[in-house]
């Protein structure tokens, strides 16, 4: 990555090459006027600042590639070492801070860098998920991460993230109520990845007094994955390699499709319980488990089990999963009503006007085998319920409870389009939006991440590793697919080979799964296709919670998991990818 940083001082130097740092970051910081007076100019050595001395130290406005007040470090505070072993944490120095908005009326973005006292000479940023409005845990690991390996901080990587530039209250990652804010929406659209960025790598280099990190990853997943789309596309110099899982990246498109989701659920008895839902899993378990070559829990051939399961007419246990004459006559079976709400969900919106990013549409969701929120007492299973159709049906006022999609849709649609927090969100009609097409139009130009010429950071040597579940129920899958595809369309496949990869796995929904916990060292990979020229190959992935240690292949899309009909189900050598 690059190790300059621009000093903007005076108009003079605006327009002229980036300062080169020598030393450290504090030198452009004295420069520039924002580095206090404990640092000497010229070419004598620099002191580090220690982490009790970390608290009041600032980074200049000039110094942040895009416009703020500048950055306060608010507290710092020594964590001792804990654990042991091969995942054991060493000491850091936990550093939070505040980046001041131009707006006076916006919220300042809140930061968090963990600096090593081992210091691999490189940083992680995490990203995110939904609407932010917290900072993700930097010593935590990365999205499907390894339970036996150390986390990126107890590796040594310096690590940092932010709240996207707001706080959230009682509806966590789905308040969007800093939405009537533009700086503060601009900012979750993706600029604060960028300031925050900027601010870490400038406190990070006056901790360590070092140049700088030698290498710079991005992992995120859902809004995080978007956001790791995000730095790769605007910023294609400060980074080297990102992890991307289940990608939001067209998130105002995506919105769109929550809100005509969310209007078909909310129609008369449209809504299925949790025991409706677990009646159409049980059936598309039983019609396409085996599409794949075995019965193993898993459909891994979910393109040819989306082409033959038709709830209208499925089987389970031989009875109908439609109810009699399409009526709700009890919790086996589903309605007309139900299954024309599903059928809603697993198709794609099209949208009758033009919007700002260019996008079209938005595809359907792999809705036939996902859970979608059934009952069950993995510890993971109430965040699951909550990420697809929740316990209620949507109604306004939204309840809390409605799916997660329904409430996100809804705050959309309050605090974004219509910046009205009384507007009833299921009267509009996200294909006919009447007075309010001109704003969804500009909130896609906003929001949606779809640049799909990635030269710049190929040729910057940069990599991507995304991963996708199969069945997750909050951001399509088929979405992903249809990102990478146009990137090798754009690109040329031989092209994007050389730098990305994209998994699809079997059973993951999104984020958790009680169904298959995907499991997969993809920063090792991801640093010895950077730092070694390592090409990924045979990688698996390992679930940890459907069947605990039970591992598949990781297939490059559009190949999947095929049984080579031996070998124990529970072990990817039993496994080879392919596409029929």
């Amino acid at each position: 990555m690059s190790k300059d940083i621009g000093c903007r001082c005076s108009p003079a130097t605006i327009g002229l090459a980036p300062f080169v740092l020598t030393t450290a970051a504090v030198l452009v910081l004295s420069a520039c006027g924002g580095g206090g007076d404990d640092h000497a100019s010229g070419p004598h050595p620099i002191t580090p600042v220690s982490c009790e001395n970390m608290p009041g130290k600032t980074v200049a406005a000039s110094n942040i590639g895009l416009p703020t007040k500048g950055a306060t470090v608010t507290d710092a505070v020594k964590v001792p070492a804990t654990g042991g072993g091969q995942l054991g944490t060493g000491e850091y120095c936990k550093v939070t801070g505040t980046i001041a908005p131009v707006d006076p009326t916006a919220p300042a973005i809140k930061f968090e860098v963990d600096m090593p006292a081992s210091w691999n000479q490189k940083v992680v940023m995490f990203g995110g998920g939904g609407y932010d409005g917290t900072i993700p845990n930097t010593a935590g690991n990365v999205p499907a991460g390894p339970t036996d390996q150390p986390t990126p901080l107890a590796r040594g990587y310096a690590t940092f993230a932010s709240d996207s530039g707001h706080q959230a209250g009682a509806l966590g990652s789905r308040d969007g109520s800093f939405g009537t804010n533009d700086e503060a929406l601009r900012n979750f659209a993706g600029d604060a990845l960028k300031k925050t960025r900027d601010v870490a790598v400038a406190l990070i280099q006056l901790h360590y007094n070092a140049d700088g990190p030698k290498k710079s990853y991005f992992a995120g997943g859902s809004s995080g994955g978007r956001e790791a789309l995000a730095v790769v596309q605007r910023w294609p110099q400060d980074w080297d390699g990102a992890i991307v899982l289940y990608p939001a990246w067209n998130a105002a498109s995506l919105d769109l499709q929550f809100g005509r989701i969310t209007r078909a659920l909310a129609a008369p008895g449209a809504y299925p319980n949790q025991a409706k839902r677990k009646v159409l899993y049980d059936a598309a378990i039983a019609a396409c488990d085996s599409l794949d070559g075995v019965k193993d829990g898993l459909i891994s051939n979910v393109g040819a089990c989306n082409a033959s399961f038709d709830p209208s007419t499925a089987m389970l246990n031989g009875q109908a999963v439609r109810c009699a004459n399409g009526a709700d006559t009890g919790d086996t079976c589903l309605s007309d009503a139900q299954i024309s709400a599903l059928k809603v969900y697993n198709s794609e919106i099209v949208f009758g006007y033009a919007l700002g990013s260019g996008e079209t549409k938005y595809p359907g969701f792999n809705v036939w085998g996902a859970d979608l929120g059934l009952a069950g007492t993995a510890s993971v299973q109430p965040t699951v319920i909550a990420l697809a159709l929740n316990t209620v049906a949507p109604a306004s006022p939204m309840p809390t409870t409605a799916p997660y999609m329904s409430v996100f849709w809804d705050q959309w649609v309050r605090y974004f389009v219509t910046r009205d927090p009384t507007f009833n969100s299921l009267t509009l009609d996200p294909q006919n939006p009447g007075s309010w097409q001109d704003r969804i139009s500009q909130l896609t130009g906003i929001q949606d991440v779809n640049k799909t010429d990635l030269s710049a950071f190929m040729n910057h040597g940069g990599k991507i590793l995304m991963a996708h579940g199969m069945s997750d129920a909050l951001v399509s899958t088929r979405a992903t697919e249809d990102y990478f595809t146009r990137v090798q369309n754009k690109m040329g496949a031989g092209n994007v080979s050389t730098f990305m990869r994209y998994y699809e796995i079997p059973g993951y929904g999104h984020s958790v799964s009680s169904v298959f916990n995907a499991s997969w060292d993809s920063l090792t990979a991801l640093e010895n296709w950077v730092e070694k020229n390592t090409v990924p190959a045979s990688l698996t992935v390992t679930d940890t919670v459907g069947v605990p240690g039970r591992t598949r292949p990781l297939c490059e899309y559009p190949n999947w998991p095929k049984y080579n009909g031996s070998g124990d189900v529970n072990v990817a050598a039993s496994f080879t990818c392919a596409t029929q």
